[in-house]
């Protein structure tokens, strides 16, 4: 059975001139792809007027809150004792949102009791992304 979690979350949007604005979003987490976390943005905040997703992996988001974690296109850090930094790079250029680090562990200890560190079905994960991938070549 699939489980999915769900957990809104508010970020703060870091400008260029270093403003902060108010970014809500929604933390997601499904057991049938147990090694990845999304994070949802609304239409509302998105430069095209799109909702937009990131997908990563739930052991970064991990690493992200103990020290510096990623590379690639998704950055994780803890700034302070109370908040983590997320760092999206995409084609269309870098967004940096700042959410309550609190917020962070609690959907992470969620996402555990559904699928439990080091317990995710990775053959099936992968067979399920390659299906994904290729199709019926």
């Amino acid at each position: 059975m699939d489980i999915t979690l769900e957990q809104p979350v508010r970020a703060r949007l870091i400008t260029a001139d270093e403003q902060e604005l108010p970014a809500p979003a929604t933390l997601r987490y499904r057991s049938a792809d147990p090694l990845a976390v999304h994070i949802d943005f609304p239409s509302e905040i998105s430069l095209d007027g799109d909702g937009v997703t990131w997908t990563f992996a739930r052991t970064l988001l991990a690493e992200g809150l103990r020290g510096p974690a990623g590379s690639g296109d998704v950055h994780i850090w803890p700034c302070g004792p109370a908040r983590t930094v997320l760092e999206f790079h995409s084609p269309h250029g870098l967004a940096l949102l700042q959410f309550d680090s609190a917020a962070l562990r609690s959907f992470l200890l969620r996402s555990y009791a559904v699928v439990a560190a080091g317990q995710e079905d990775v053959e099936s994960a992968v067979d399920e992304g390659l299906s994904a991938l290729f199709g019926s070549v």
